[in-house]
């Protein structure tokens, strides 16, 4: 295997008592393309929260680049934010503001609060900017309202971002649920254009056909545990059935 980007060993996450993941062991090396596959509520969301920092395991440990995630002091903890980019099912984009305002955030790790709070108000395009809106087919929006757009064009809006950090490990919980087909597929091939010089990327989905056609390996999660560990190529329909069968 490639360096080891991610490293979880026996991660459990509760709420109120209620187990949302359990016991998962999982190791993942640079470049990979991980589908995580699952019906709703299997604990999809929970993992990549757990992985992007914004919830911390109740058991287990959680390594990202070779280091332990728990008890970052506020530098290092910067560092591993800049090295990680998330899309959120809800995209976390501003509607309000221009779409170079969103683009920009991704550099908040990079610039710090004060100048990323001064771009909102000065906003300046650069050509890291402007070329990341190109990349995803958007050079036409750099001062559009976010909120005009639409939902395929928020999708690169959120794609962009990524871009312009650049990050090492990419995590995207269901980037295409409410996307036609064609649009779906069309964004799974930038996120992929985002990893494909040493990133890694994880991604949430419930198309197995499309972890088939932009993934290399795909893991399932039924109840919070994880159930398969598959090369692409051995997801098999009798894998899938398990992981989806009504309990």
């Amino acid at each position: 295997m490639n360096e080891v980007v991610v490293r979880l060993a026996g991660v459990g996450r509760s709420f109120g008592g209620i187990a949302a993941l359990t016991g998962v062991d999982l190791t993942i090396g640079a470049g990979e393309r991980v589908a995580v596959l699952g019906a709703s509520g299997s604990g999809k969301s929970t993992l990549l929260s757990l992985l992007n920092g914004s919830l911390e395991p109740s058991q287990g440990s959680i390594e990202l680049f070779g280091a332990p995630v728990a008890g970052l002091s506020s530098g290092p903890r910067r560092e591993l934010q800049r090295r990680v980019g998330t899309i959120s099912q809800g995209l976390d984009l501003i509607e309000q503001v221009r779409v170079l305002h969103n683009v920009n955030a991704g550099r908040l790790a990079e610039w710090g609060a004060s100048r990323s709070l001064a771009s909102l108000v000065w906003p300046r395009p650069d050509e890291r900017a402007t070329s990341a809106l190109e990349a995803v087919g958007l050079g036409w929006a750099v001062h559009e309202r976010t909120e005009r757009l639409s939902g395929g064009e928020r999708q690169r809006v959120a794609i962009a971002r990524l871009l312009i950090q650049r990050p090492e490990l990419v995590l995207a919980d269901e980037p295409v649920a409410s996307l036609d087909p064609t649009t779906a597929a069309e964004v799974l091939n930038l996120l992929g254009r985002v990893t494909e010089v040493s990133g890694t990327m994880l991604v949430a989905l419930h198309q197995p056909q499309l972890a088939r056609e932009h993934c290399t390996r795909a893991i399932g999660l039924r109840e919070g545990r994880l159930v398969f560990d598959a090369a692409i190529g051995d997801l098999a329909p009798t894998l899938l059935d398990e992981l989806y069968a009504r309990a």
